[in-house]
């Protein structure tokens, strides 16, 4: 393409969020459709990157690369590859989705789009920056706007909710930046640049120890046992937006971190902590699923179930065979799109209940007939349902972690396949509950789904059921930057 398509997709939001300060607060709807404006054409710019996108090629496209500071070797350098390119387009398309949702916010309004803006454009930054500096740069920048938008948007416990949010990541941050800046001094290449740091000549004890100080801040992202007790109470406590955010994306980080960085650049380490990495992904896995089926908060009950499929991204990562890699990116994918939704309908629901107990929340199958559906579908969907997107990701998972031949890793798949026995328990038992038991509470009558609860709503559904049925739509892209990437 003869334009610089990645910047417009970058940096549309942030003028948009430098525009929405400038309009009147008392123009709420203003401030809306501007932020939709400035939003939507990502969506559509991403969609024109998945068209011209050679799914053949395992290298980066649509690069650019202009001196920034050439003292010490940094470049503004931006590219996308069959790992990040779905990322590009999930995240353009749930933070669009997050704004139609987030319609119905009165209060600090103007703020509140124009974090939502920034926060699109910090977390496009991270899937698109192939330079650690300006990498680094948008990872910290995410940090700002969804621990404001928990802190004054969010529940009554939201103080302290952001708070450990913001001092969890923020260490995890700081210990990725000393791993960076040690990269840059050991490598001898004197660079930032990602690509080119693949494979650099590191003594085994420096690339071991990089990898740890950028696990730590891979980790808490993800977030993966034991650093994830800030990610039920930040779910809880923020927003419907930002959960879906949240959840949808930022988990993504530190996911997308393993693949980006830790296993092309730091090929050694990642072998050498395979094992200690699957032991922990397993953990996840098992301890995120009871810890779901024991809430009756149901928006905690979806938060700890990320803890436990996000498991399954890390023992794909770990087992570094490539059918569990590309179900490992699948399973970003997949898990933003399954994971979004069911916060979207968390939020629905409480807007009509004021509740989120599941005990208190029967009938829903009578009282709201297709958001009880939809919740149905989702639920499906998220317990691994066959034709829809949820299998395939963690299916290929677990095969590419068997089939690697040790019987270490079947082991692991085995128990990685207890956890979806796990899942299948505790959805089933919350719609149970939810939308199939009686409700003994006072007879009042709910609002129904509205048109544009049922426009955010449609893309997702539609993506599910498509991958669910053609997951080469997006294999075909993975699997050539996976190999790739294997060497």
């Amino acid at each position: 393409m003869g334009f610089d398509i990645l910047s417009l997709i970058l940096f549309l939001p942030l003028a948009g969020s430098i525009l929405v300060l400038l309009i009147p607060k008392e123009n709420k709807n203003l401030i809306k459709g501007a932020s939709l404006v400035f939003s939507l054409p990502s969506l559509v710019l991403s969609g024109l990157l998945y068209y011209y996108f050679d799914h053949s090629l395992g290298a980066m496209q649509f690069q650019v690369n202009v001196p920034w500071v050439r003292s010490v070797g940094l470049f503004y350098q931006l590219g996308v590859d069959g790992i990040s390119l779905p990322l590009v387009i999930l995240t353009a398309l749930l933070s669009t989705v997050s704004l139609l949702a987030s319609w119905t916010i009165n209060e600090k309004v103007k703020g509140y789009f124009s974090l939502m803006l920034l926060l699109e454009t910090g977390m496009l930054g991270v899937f698109l920056a192939l330079d650690f500096i300006l990498f680094f740069i948008f990872w910290e920048l995410v940090l700002l706007p969804m621990y404001f938008i928990i802190g004054l948007w969010g529940g009554p416990r939201r103080d302290y909710a952001s708070t450990k949010f913001f001092l969890y990541t923020l260490l995890g941050s700081v210990l990725l930046l000393v791993g960076i800046l040690l990269l840059y001094f050991s490598s001898g290449l004197k660079t930032f640049d990602m690509v080119r740091l693949i494979n650099a000549p590191l003594p085994a004890a420096i690339e071991n120890l990089v990898y740890l100080l950028t696990f730590v801040g891979f980790a808490v992202k993800v977030p993966i046992w034991p650093f994830h007790s800030w990610l039920p109470d930040a779910h809880v406590e923020a927003p419907t937006a930002g959960s879906v955010l949240l959840a949808g994306i930022l988990l993504k980080m530190g996911t997308y971190g393993f693949v980006r960085v830790s296993i092309p650049i730091l090929p050694g380490a990642s072998r050498y902590f395979a094992t200690a990495l699957a032991i922990l992904a397993v953990i996840s896995i098992i301890y995120g699923a009871f810890c779901a089926m024991a809430q009756k908060d149901i928006k905690k009950l979806v938060a700890y179930s990320s803890v436990s499929h996000m498991g399954y991204v890390m023992l794909g990562v770990a087992s570094l065979a490539p059918q569990a890699v590309n179900g490992a990116v699948l399973q970003m994918v997949s898990h933003g799109l399954i994971t979004g939704m069911l916060f979207l309908l968390v939020g629905m629901i409480y807007e009509r209940t004021h509740t989120r107990m599941i005990p208190e929340l029967g009938g829903l199958s009578t009282r709201m007939p297709v958001i009880a559906g939809i919740l149905a579908f989702t639920s499906f969907a998220s317990l691994g349902l066959p034709g829809l997107s949820g299998f395939w990701a963690e299916f290929l998972v677990l095969l590419g972690t068997f089939s690697v031949g040790l019987a270490f890793y079947k082991t692991m798949a085995v128990l990685a396949a207890l956890g979806i026995v796990i899942t299948a328990g505790y959805f089933l038992w919350m719609l149970q509950r939810v939308i199939l038991q009686t409700y003994h509470g006072p007879a009042i009558e709910l609002p129904r789904i509205s048109f544009r609860e049922l426009v955010y709503l449609a893309p997702l559904i539609m993506l599910i059921i498509l991958i669910g049925i053609y997951p080469g739509i997006a294999l075909e892209m993975i699997n050539s930057t996976v190999l790739a990437i294997l060497g």
